[in-house]
């Protein structure tokens, strides 16, 4: 039997924290959905298929991630996607709160989808979207933070902004 994950968000912009986290779950999952999500709940820098096309460009060195969208509920998605575990990072104590919340609701919604929390290596435990956001806007190096077409994209989206 194969296994198959879905790791949904925002991804505004994808991390180098994202990949690494979607790194370490393609060495558990034979398939990882990185789920980009339609609606947010905030105003985005980058529209839906910016963001589809920025995460596939960021994982295309993982064969066994495929990158989708969705509107909805993510449990909805996992269960469209014959999906039963969905993947969630977690930076920080902070994270834990949201992150557990979310997936105790995501449970009551789908009692058979379970989440499965990752951790990031070190060097990446702070990043976070809005963060990078903010650095961009500043005019800060990216390198170190982002993917390079990420990097190049969020260059050209403050310019024209």
């Amino acid at each position: 039997m194969s296994s198959k994950a879905i790791y949904p968000g925002t991804f505004d912009p994808i991390t180098l924290g994202h990949v690494n986290i979607l790194e370490k779950a393609s060495k558990l999952f034979d398939t990882i959905i990185l789920a980009v999500a339609d609606y947010t709940g905030k105003q985005n820098l980058f529209s839906l298929e910016e963001r589809e096309r920025l995460c596939a460009e960021a994982v295309s060195h993982l064969p066994n991630v495929e990158v989708a969208t969705f509107e909805g509920l993510s449990v909805d998605f996992a269960r469209s996607r014959d999906c039963r575990v969905m993947i969630r990072g977690l930076r920080a104590v902070s994270d834990f709160e949201y992150e557990l919340s979310l997936a105790l609701t995501n449970t009551k919604l789908d009692p058979g989808i379970e989440t499965i929390f990752l951790v990031p290596s070190l060097r990446y435990m702070y990043l976070s979207s809005s963060l990078i956001r903010q650095l961009a806007e500043l005019g800060s190096e990216l390198k170190d933070f982002v993917p390079e077409t990420v990097a190049k994209a969020l260059l050209e989206k403050l310019k024209d902004g």
